[in-house]
């Protein structure tokens, strides 16, 4: 019975591929490449994954360090090898040994391992525009023995800096100071630092990084807008509005007491002279929000420098704003910037750019009309090809009752002050103006 029943088993293994007839069955294509799939899996995935790792490890790193000079001095020693074995050429080979003595000797300059402390320190990582941004680089030997000259690599956004690092006995420190001149407004990214170690020609270069790379924001260039000549509401109560109130701070009338009033805004006096009860009537007040709308379509400039001078308007504006501990937004076509604290302001004004795809100052002002309904001084910050027309569009979206300014920016132009309706334009062609041209607005 066991014989029989181990027979009846083999049978219907071996019978698997088959029918009852015994005619073998046509595997579909799928099938067999869901099994080759899975065979790979199980046998080939460990090993490429060792594969990678070894390669990822050992030769990566090693392929890093040959130059585009290494490349041509390998490929020339394994072809002139070639060449010499092929036709005989003992030239050939002794040309191609000496290229591979001299990848061995590059070999030996970049071996070792280097024990360095590298400190990066920037005094600020945040200036103006036109003020010089200043560095150091402390590096210390961290071994026990006296390390060889070498070279640090200092990168400065496009730019890379080098120092020279002399021959250093164990625990000695070195520092370098460095200046980053500042011209143009933008962030840049400083760092990491790198020590180099390369041969005399150049083959092998290897680099170890030892810092973090650190921004610096270079913000735009400001000045600074005081008292009235900012154009702000002073009153600390607020602007008053056209819409009446029962109980606020600013007086307007006296009217008859309606059941439901406050008993407290009685005026008694006025009560007793006329034998029946009197309320205080206010003006409805709100807090002084100023807002800005900068405009980055950079068709409505003239030139570069002009969307910079609009750039560090709107930023003074913004500042003073800030300083005075009054609401603030501003607006572009991007959408609105962080206004929090000044320093997230000028932040978000160096990380700007135009653009020539976005909507014009018309569709900007009625943006910040629905965007901050209950502003109470406008500024719209534009260039010059902003015409009159389009300005008296944007001063359409402006609700009533809230004070508008459009300033004008032209590198270069005379300061002036004129009027459009409502909307008190003034063209800025030197920031330092912009005190003096507020001044006059407001007065």
């Amino acid at each position: 019975m066991s014989i029989k029943s181990s027979a009846g088993k083999v049978g219907n293994i071996l019978s698997g591929p088959f029918h009852s007839e015994g005619k073998p069955t046509r595997l579909h294509p799928a099938s067999l490449w869901r099994e080759a799939v899975a065979v790979a899996k199980i046998y080939v995935a460990p090993v490429w994954a060792k594969a990678t790792t070894w390669y990822g490890r050992y030769i990566a790193p090693a392929l890093a360090t040959i130059s585009t000079l290494g490349y041509v001095v390998l490929g020339a020693a394994v072809v002139l090898w070639i060449l010499g074995g092929v036709f005989g050429w003992q030239e050939a080979k002794v040309a191609g040994l000496l290229a591979v003595v001299l990848l061995l000797i590059a070999i030996a300059f970049i071996l070792g391992k280097s024990m360095y402390a590298v400190k990066l320190d920037l005094a600020r990582t945040r200036v103006a525009v036109g003020d010089n941004a200043v560095g150091s680089i402390a590096v210390a030997n961290t071994s026990a023995r006296t390390v060889l000259p070498a070279a640090l690599e200092l990168p400065v956004g496009q730019a890379t800096a080098l120092f020279h690092l002399p021959r250093m006995k164990a625990g000695e420190v070195h520092e370098d100071l460095f200046t980053i001149p500042t011209t143009r407004r933008a962030v840049i990214t400083v760092g990491p630092v790198r020590s180099v170690r390369a041969d005399p020609l150049q083959l092998l270069r290897r680099q170890l990084v030892w810092t973090d790379p650190t921004d610096l924001y270079v913000h735009p260039r400001t000045t600074s807008l005081a008292g009235p000549a900012a154009g702000f509401l002073k009153d600390l109560e607020g602007l008053t509005t056209r819409d009446l109130s029962s109980s606020d701070i600013a007086f307007h009338a006296l009217r008859d007491y309606v059941p439901g009033d406050d008993r407290r805004h009685i005026h008694w006096k006025t009560t007793a002279r006329t034998g029946k009860l009197m309320v205080r009537q206010f003006e409805e007040t709100r807090r002084s929000h100023m807002a800005v709308a900068l405009s980055v379509n950079t068709d409505e400039y003239e030139h570069d420098d002009d969307f910079e001078l609009a750039i560090s308007a709107a930023a003074s504006l913004g500042r003073q704003a800030i300083k005075e501990n009054r609401e603030l937004s501003v607006l572009t076509q991007r959408g609105p910037m962080h206004c929090e604290t000044g320093k997230n302001l000028l932040d978000d004004m160096t990380r700007l750019q135009g653009f020539n795809r976005r909507g014009t100052s018309v569709d900007l002002a009625r943006t910040l009309s629905d965007a901050v309904p209950n502003a109470s001084v406008v500024f719209l910050v534009v260039g010059s090809k902003v015409t009159p027309a389009q300005l008296r569009s944007a001063a359409a979206s402006v609700p009533p009752g809230v004070r508008a300014f459009a300033v004008r920016c032209y590198t270069g132009a005379r300061a002036a002050r004129a009027n459009i309706a409502d909307l008190t334009v003034l063209t800025l062609g030197d920031l330092d103006d912009l005190s003096i041209l507020l001044r006059k607005a407001v007065a």
